[in-house]
């Protein structure tokens, strides 16, 4: 992840407008805005061969199922974090058009560039999440 280049804060609402406007994905993490690394095939097959078991596993009972394209807010400390894989089974999620802030799983898939930082930093954060459950890590 690469901060932005200005190192200036950024507040939420900014963020969130640019991010709708970008061709890259970013994640918002105190104010600073970082760029997503590009995932490999074989990173995106595994995500949404994940994605895909899941919401078959889940389906009828309530719970949503999304990949690598969807945000989740962790509002207690106003973060955004692009996961692998986020199933959520909270009814207020489905109010929100561009994240969802009560994940129950949240999945991971781990690379070089990102398991240092999946394995510490995004993990406190999302430690900081009520509703969640889970955090898979997959290697």
């Amino acid at each position: 992840m690469a901060a932005n280049s200005r190192g200036s804060y950024v507040s939420p609402e900014a963020y969130l407008v640019g991010e709708d406007n970008s061709p890259v994905k970013h994640e918002y993490r105190g104010g600073q805005i970082y760029a997503m690394a590009g995932a490999s095939n074989a990173h995106v097959l595994i995500a949404v061969n994940l994605a895909t078991t899941l919401r078959t596993h889940l389906r009828g009972k309530g719970c949503l199922t999304f990949a690598s394209d969807t945000k989740v807010h962790i509002q207690a400390i106003n973060t955004y974090h692009y996961p692998d894989v986020i199933v959520t089974c909270d009814e207020r999620d489905r109010s929100f058009s561009d994240f969802v802030r009560y994940p129950c799983l949240l999945v991971e898939v781990l690379s070089d560039t990102t398991e240092a930082f999946d394995r510490g930093d995004k993990f406190a954060d999302y430690r900081q999440l009520e509703s969640l459950q889970e955090y898979v890590l997959v290697s």
